[in-house]
Order: structure tokens, then sequence, then C-alpha cells
């Protein structure tokens, strides 16, 4: 179906007027495939309940029901496990969680146990990276975090496997540099105010009107910048926008598993850590760590 007609179907659907930025990008998520849903229809129990609180950042029922599936042979009370260790706070330095957690993501998750008479050192995956039908794609909008004293509606959030992996803060205004800028500054407030919601976070992506830009949770104003293409064309195709080229160039399932596993590095400078997103449009290189960053 084209994404025209989706975007009309999906703005019926939402009852939302078609003026705003964050229907159009929902509807781009639900063209690659992504479950989207709406907060308040979750708050009025239109869909299962996703987590207990507004507290709680990671989905732990679809989490659960995900790792069951793609580590079939892992007993239930080692997944329980795994879940507490995954949802509970490890450090107060959030980039040393993002970190940790980054490890697990794609390294997996050493487990031991006993089957019988026999103790299985193993691994539990949070992730397929090989058959994208096993993992469980959801994008929700808005999003509610409270931590502390503070409380923040964030734009859209993008969950694997119940796992918040990418946040887009958007912005709906004309003068697309000054807002996107303010977008940043937002974003800034979020890492302060919720770090929680971060400490599992791949990559974020700003957003206004039309232009689009990707970082990291190091990643300065001024890296923050547009991805250039979807499938490492030369050139954007005619009449897409930043916001499409991002979202169908990064998010695409296939694209988003291997910028997760291959393109994102944690670099140590002296007593700093930066996390780069090597930026490479199109994701064919078997060990693109080793190349050179690409912009």
């Amino acid at each position: 179906m084209k994404a025209s007609r989706l975007t009309t179907r999906l703005r019926r659907r939402f009852d939302i007027k078609p003026s705003r930025t964050a229907p159009d990008l929902l509807t781009l998520f639900e063209v690659i495939g992504y479950t989207v849903l709406l907060e308040s229809d979750i708050n009025i129990g239109r869909h299962k309940a996703q987590r207990s609180s507004n507290v709680m950042v990671v989905l732990c029922t679809r989490l659960r029901n995900a790792l069951k599936q793609i580590n079939p042979k892992v007993p239930c009370e080692v997944i329980e496990t795994v879940i507490s260790g995954l949802t509970s706070t490890h450090s107060s330095d959030l980039l040393e969680n993002n970190r940790r957690f980054h490890k697990l993501l794609t390294e997996g998750v050493d487990v031991v146990y006993q089957n019988g008479n026999q103790i299985v050192h193993d691994k539990v995956w949070l992730i397929d990276w090989f058959n994208l039908l096993s993992n469980d794609w959801l994008v929700i909008h808005p999003f509610t975090i409270v931590q502390g004293y503070h409380s923040h509606c964030l734009d859209v959030v993008v969950f694997i496997n119940g796992l918040p992996l990418a946040v887009i803060v958007l912005m709906d205004s004309k003068h697309e540099k000054a807002k996107l800028s303010e977008a940043y500054q937002r974003l800034k407030t979020y890492q302060q105010q919720i770090p929680m919601l971060f400490s599992y976070n791949a990559f974020i992506a700003l957003g206004v009107g039309n232009s689009a830009r990707v970082g990291t949770l190091t990643s300065g104003w001024k890296e923050f910048l547009p991805w250039r293409s979807i499938e490492g064309e030369d050139f954007p195709y005619q009449g897409e926008t930043e916001l499409e080229i991002l979202i169908q160039g990064i998010f695409d399932k296939r694209r988003f598993l291997e910028l997760v596993k291959h393109f994102i590095v944690f670099e140590e400078t002296g007593t700093s850590i930066s996390k780069t997103l090597l930026r490479h449009p199109f994701c064919t290189t078997q060990n693109p760590k080793i190349r050179s960053r690409m912009i």
C-alpha cells in the first residue's frame, strides 16, 4: 500500500489533523512494518497495558515474551533474572549504564543454570539478529515518563522487544533551523531529568517539519546531522524529505539492527567517553567499525 493511502488511513484511525508532524511520522513507521500505538488508547484500555506505571521505561511483558521466543531453551526463571538485571539501576552515570546495556544488547547476556545434572553456560539474546520476525517492533506516541519530581511526555519512543532503543523529539514550526536547536535543548532536558529512559538508548532523532537530524547521547548540537540516503543511493529520491529519508533509512528493520550491532562505537579519550553512530548510509560492510567514519 502506498504511503499516501496509509497516511489517510492512519489519520482517520487516530482522528488527528494532517497539519501535525507526528501523524505523518507514525505513518512512515507503519509503512515499514511497526506496530503503532497511541498512549491515550493504551490508557483507556483499548490496548493491553504495556507497563504497570509511568515510572517504568521498559515494557516488561513484551520483553518477556520476546526473550522466551528468541531463547526457547532457557528456563523461565533465568529469563526473569535477566529481566530483573536489565531493569535495575547499576550506576549513577548515565553513559556508563548505556555502554553496559549496549554490550548486553549486542553480545548477549551470559547466564549459568542447571539442566538436570548438567551445569549450562549459555547466553540470553535480547534481539534475534537473524530473524526479523522474531522481534517485537513497536512505536508509542506520546510516551509519558515520571522520574523523581519530573514528568515528561516524549513525542515518539521506538521499542524493540520492549526496550526503548530510540527517541524522536519533534517540534512543529515553520522556522526549522531555530526549532531544531530547540528540539536539541529539549532533548538535553530529558537526559538530565529522566535519565532512566536513555540508559537503553541506541540513538536519538530530532525532527521539525520536513527536517530531521540524528545523533547519540554524547552528540553536541553540531554533531546531529541529516541521514543522506535510504539505500545508499548517491542522491535522495525526488520529493522525499529529510524526515522520510531518516525514518526509512535508519528504522528499516534490517538496517536498524545492522546499525545497532555494527555502527555504534564507544570511544575513550582520557577520562571521557563518547558514543558515535558511524555514518554510513547503507549497511553492507561486514565489519564497518574498523573503517573510517563516513559523513
